[in-house]
């Protein structure tokens, strides 16, 4: 099948992913593949060949990044349980210091979210947020919306998370994690500034009862006394299991280009083996602060956590996979000048509009990287810069915006005191702007590199 009715078929399926994940909630797993086995069928994909097209997207997936993944969740749970997220968040706060407290909360969850979910960062962070609103002098709403889009943007666009690692991989990035890094570090600032003015200006208008009590309660702990009673790690320590990786990919890019340092530095930083090697320096961050006995717990925790990510990122693949065979890139490539024309605004309305349905950001994510990956090269997307864009422009797009169907606005709300009327003028629109101002980032970025 060729010509417009196929294209009709692909927007029809992409809508009935939307009402499936968003209307009739069924699991992710089961509507993607569910979609990309009647798409496959109904754009003439032969029906001998189509169960060969989903094992070899469902498998290109695992092959890729998957045990990137599971590397990635397992560090970032030895983080939490050593104290290590902890630290890296007070290497933050003293950085900024005290007169900036929304700030400090901010940067604070932007580092920590690159270890640990949003969700466990903000539960991790809150009681820290909450005993310091006495000892900064500030709102709680403020740093509430600080520490909240702080988590709440490296969790959707920094590759140490899973939806970023994934998109990376389905998007052929895999091998070029360092490029995606940078450019998420630098698409990241617009990000977190929009969010920061927004926070201090609703932290200004809106007060919670967590206000007023901090106003009575005279024996409230102060944020030194908190991190004092954790026994924290060292910084370096810490950061070894985070920042090792990075380095091992960033030379064996090098030695890739230059031919120098030999087989020994590109086989360390393959990405398996550089987030092995991260892994080991986490290890040795549980021998040094007596936690040994967490590795398995925290091991099967990570597995349970991987398993319904990797699955959806399989199926995911699959999507890509029966887009690729359908017909779809060919007619784009020749007729869909639209299409062209927007983009890198592309990805990012799909992942918004994928968002603001169905909540979840990780599925969100991924899904739109499924539907971009056969896309790439008619859109004029795939060199490996903007590749690393796209990745970006999606992430944006799945902060557009947390709402009541996102479990994150809840964790949120409901842990700062604010009333879910208010919660969407606060963690709603916080979320909206950063999002927003991350794509003019992104957009901005690409009039210099493309």
């Amino acid at each position: 099948m060729a010509g417009i009715p196929i294209i009709l078929i692909f927007f029809l399926s992409i809508a009935g992913l939307f009402v499936a994940l968003s209307k009739l909630r069924i699991h992710p797993f089961v509507t993607i593949l569910g979609i990309s086995l009647i798409f496959g069928i109904l754009s003439g994909i032969p029906l001998t060949r189509l169960p060969a097209v989903i094992g070899v997207g469902f498998s290109g997936i695992f092959s890729g990044i998957g045990i990137v993944v599971i590397f990635g969740i397992l560090i970032g749970g030895i983080l939490e349980v050593t104290g290590g997220a902890m630290k890296i968040a007070d290497m933050v706060i003293r950085l900024v210091g005290k007169r900036s407290p929304t700030l400090a909360f901010m940067l604070m969850g932007w580092v920590v979210s690159m270890s640990v979910y949003s969700d466990a960062g903000y539960v991790l962070l809150n009681p820290v947020r909450k005993s310091s609103v006495k000892y900064f002098g500030t709102g709680s709403v403020a740093t509430a919306m600080g520490l909240g889009s702080g988590l709440y943007i490296s969790h959707a666009l920094v590759p140490f998370t899973p939806g970023p690692l994934a998109a990376s991989g389905m998007l052929g990035m895999g091998d070029s994690l360092h490029l995606v890094l940078v450019v998420a570090l630098v698409v990241s600032i617009p990000a977190l500034v929009g969010a920061y003015f927004y926070a201090v200006y609703i932290g200004k208008k809106k007060k919670t009862r967590e206000d007023l009590r901090a106003a009575r309660d005279a024996r409230a702990k102060s944020y030194g006394r908190v991190i004092k009673h954790k026994k924290l790690p060292n910084g370096l320590q810490a950061l070894s299991p985070l920042l090792v990786p990075l380095l091992l990919k960033s030379l064996g890019m090098i030695a890739g280009w230059t031919g120098l340092g030999g087989d020994i530095v590109v086989f360390l930083g393959s990405p398996v083996i550089a987030m092995a090697v991260g892994l080991f320096f986490a290890v040795a961050l549980l021998v040094k602060t007596r936690k040994m006995k967490e590795f398995n717990p925290v091991t099967e925790t990570t597995l349970k956590m991987a398993g319904p990510i990797l699955c959806v990122m399989g199926v995911g693949g699959v999507l890509g996979n029966v887009i690729m065979e359908s017909g779809v890139v060919g007619f784009i490539t020749a007729d869909l000048t639209p299409l062209h024309t927007m983009g890198l605004f592309f990805p990012f309305l799909i992942a918004a509009v994928m968002k603001t349905a169905q909540g979840s950001t990780t599925i969100a994510i991924i899904t739109t990287a499924g539907i971009m990956a056969p896309l790439m090269a008619p859109l004029g997307l795939d060199s490996a810069m903007m590749s690393a864009l796209t990745v970006m422009a999606i992430g944006a797009g799945s902060m557009v915006a947390s709402h009541a169907n996102d479990p994150y606005f809840w964790v949120v709300t409901r842990l700062s005191g604010i009333s879910p009327r208010y919660g969407y003028m606060t963690q709603t629109m916080v979320t909206l702007i950063a999002g927003l101002s991350c794509m003019a980032g992104v957009f901005v970025f690409s009039l210099f590199v493309s």
